[in-house]
């Protein structure tokens, strides 16, 4: 059994039982606490995704100003990860320039994400840049900053889909933004399915197998199974990519 969790909680019960019954669980995308699955595929190391989508602001507004995270769920535990290790690259001394304002959440509903990037900017009429790491939220935003005033002045990334974001890349909306390959991550969840149901592995820390033709894989601390790096979009590559 394969699962996405909007809250690390939230199927722990069911989740127990079926282990309990000899059913194998995969967590990916946005996990459960530990004790509730076998293993959990992570779309590319949390601390790689919050610390790489600061990195990609930074350069863009040259170090220096006020920013604002746009999260999806307050309870989303992916994005809360993800958010931390914001925090902590922020605490870097290249950074010291830089300062977060505010964490927004528009829930993953466009409407919210949107009228929330609207009141970020009515709240922070210097703010410099925006980092939203969920697909939702930053093509709601994107749709917001193109229509007003702020369009290429307040720079935008975080994790978004090339289709949903090439027009506004292409305006001069978005600069650049990133994500890890989605049909990539659900192989992987599949083939680490496979690997558990069949014996190959069972979840511990060090364990290796093989996810066909994708490679080899090593089970990390946690049971954690890393898909590998985010993929940076841009004008120059984003045509190169359909999802």
């Amino acid at each position: 059994m394969a699962v996405s969790a909007q809250d690390p909680g939230a199927l722990c019960t069911a989740l127990k039982q079926a282990m309990k019954n000899g059913i194998k669980v995969v967590t990916y995308d946005s996990d459960t606490t530990p004790d509730c699955r076998n293993a959990f595929v992570s779309q590319a190391s949390a601390e790689d995704l919050g610390r790489t989508e600061v990195q990609l602001l930074a350069k863009q507004i040259g170090y220096k100003g006020e920013i604002a995270i746009l999260s999806a769920a307050q309870t989303a535990t992916n994005q809360n990860t993800w958010i931390d290790f914001m925090k902590d690259e922020l605490k870097k001394p290249e950074y010291k320039n830089m300062k977060l304002v505010k964490t927004a959440y528009g829930n993953d509903d466009a409407q919210q994400s949107f009228q929330q990037t609207q009141g970020l900017l009515q709240e922070y009429p210097n703010l410099k840049g925006i980092i939203s790491p969920t697909t939702v939220g930053i093509k709601a935003a994107a749709q917001y900053l193109s229509g007003s005033k702020y369009k290429g002045k307040v720079k935008l990334t975080g994790l978004g889909t090339p289709n949903d974001m090439r027009k506004y890349v292409k305006n001069g909306t978005v600069e650049a933004f990133e994500l890890w390959d989605p049909a990539k991550l659900g192989e992987l969840a599949a083939r680490t399915a496979v690997a558990l149901s069949s014996g190959q592995i069972t979840g511990k820390e060090g364990e290796t197998f093989k996810a066909g033709s994708m490679g080899e894989y090593t089970i990390g601390k946690d049971g954690v199974i890393s898909l590998g790096k985010p993929t940076v979009f841009d004008a120059k590559n984003i045509d190169q990519f359909n999802f």
